[in-house]
């Protein structure tokens, strides 16, 4: 994600200079005050992290892929990011598949919109998918190996079904959107996925592909002024990611092997850096449209009511030079869908405070948690805050449960771990 900001910035302060635009107001961004309401008192309470992982064993979809298809020099992730290749041949996730046939793989269909999606407007684009779900001690499918010394638990291959821990069960849900560039496979992110089912979760994550989109890699002048006479396909990634997530969850709630085994009534969703700002456009908010005037417009890409509460972890919101919910955040304005954000004070790709500007825009249930010297990227000191927070939040908002919820209302951090503390506090009871 720095890569991203470094390019992001450079793009804009290019064109901003070439257009006479003066970015010094890169301070603005609006908000100020406490986001919390008057007199009431910050909680006291220090509870215990939940165990790591948790009590279901877990399994995962077929993702089986044959890596005698790179060449020299190449490397897997770059496949499931959506890497261009040095000739600049798009290239994707698919390009790996043995088993297309048996791989959930969704489709969105672009609508005619270039405002949202740039060059990529009206066409079809495909987004591979791994769901990991809670299955039985004794799964008899093999781990699969991953080149990256990773592995995909209790592999389905072939045809094989899902084997869930109980199969007369309705699980809910995790919808997982990773960071900018990243992948389900990439980094740490399957170890997560691993987490969110040992839990009980059907956690199900596509590969945005990112970088089949608008790649902000600038390493020269010449990188610097293709990015920023592409800005275009900046928002068009951003927008089809939403739409990713909600294709996703409409492939496997249709498909004939998990379709009995979700609760469609329970969805909540994860995010992680631009995962985050996934979340926030599912749930309706506006996106940025707009570029040198500091983000003057922004339009609403899609609205999600299926996703009944997110988290995003060191979650994007933008700059100040460029709120990624038009000048001011004022497209999270009205926004209802229930929020659990978790920064670093640290981050200067994800501001801490943007984010709480932007969470003071929303009008339902939201929470901003802190954690103290985090920059951007996954802290491991603060893991069990991280989760703790995390499932927390959505056995409350999603399972619905108000013992969780009259915990949050009065938790003011997580015992060991990092120094996390609540700047917005929970305001989810009635």
């Amino acid at each position: 994600m720095n890569r991203f900001l470094r390019g992001m910035l450079w793009a804009v302060t290019l064109l901003a200079a070439v257009s006479g635009i003066a970015l010094a107001l890169a301070g603005c961004g609006g908000g100020g005050g406490s986001s919390n309401p008057p007199g009431v008192l910050a909680p006291t309470e220090v509870v215990q992290p939940w165990p790591l992982p948790g009590p279901f064993a877990v399994a995962c979809s077929n993702i089986v892929q044959d890596f005698s298809r790179l060449v020299p020099g190449e490397d897997a992730t770059s496949y499931w990011e959506g890497a261009p290749s040095g000739g600049g041949t798009p290239r994707y996730a698919t390009d790996l598949l043995a088993d297309p046939g048996n791989t959930l793989i969704a489709t969105v269909s672009a609508p005619q919109d270039s405002n949202l999606y740039g060059s990529f407007a009206g066409d079809n684009v495909a987004f591979v998918v791994l769901a990991c779900y809670p299955t039985t001690v004794d799964n008899p499918y093999d781990n699969y190996s991953l080149p990256t010394g990773k592995v995909v638990p209790h592999m389905q291959t072939g045809s094989d079904p899902p084997l869930f821990a109980d199969a007369s069960n309705r699980y809910p849900v995790v919808a997982f959107s990773h960071g900018y560039s990243g992948s389900p496979l990439s980094g740490d992110y399957i170890s997560a996925l691993t987490v969110f089912a040992s839990y009980g979760y059907v956690v199900i994550a596509p590969f945005h592909g990112d970088l089949r989109f608008s790649d902000l890699r600038i390493d020269n002048l010449r990188d610097a002024i293709a990015v920023a006479s592409n800005l275009d396909n900046f928002t068009a990634l951003q927008a089809l990611r939403p739409r990713s997530i909600s294709a996703a969850l409409d492939n496997v709630l249709a498909h004939p092997q998990w379709k009995d085994h979700i609760d469609a009534t329970r969805i909540g969703g994860f995010g992680a850096s631009m995962g985050a700002e996934t979340m926030m456009l599912l749930g309706g908010a506006g996106l940025t449209t707009s570029y040198f005037d500091i983000g003057s417009s922004w339009k609403q890409v899609t609205h999600d009511l299926r996703i009944k509460a997110a988290v995003g972890y060191v979650p994007y919101f933008g700059q100040p030079v460029l709120p990624a919910f038009g000048r001011g955040q004022d497209g999270l304005g009205g926004i209802t869908l229930p929020f659990l954000g978790i920064s670093g004070t640290a981050d200067t790709t994800a501001p801490i405070g943007e984010v709480e500007i932007g969470m003071s825009r929303l009008t339902g249930t939201r929470e901003l948690v802190a954690l103290s010297g985090v920059t951007h990227g996954f802290d491991n000191t603060s893991t069990n805050d991280i989760f703790t927070w995390t499932f927390m939040f959505l056995d409350a908002e999603v399972r619905g449960n108000l013992v969780t919820k009259q915990q949050l209302s009065t938790m003011a951090s997580v015992a060991g771990g990092g120094d996390d503390s609540v700047v917005i506090f929970y305001n989810g009871l009635p």
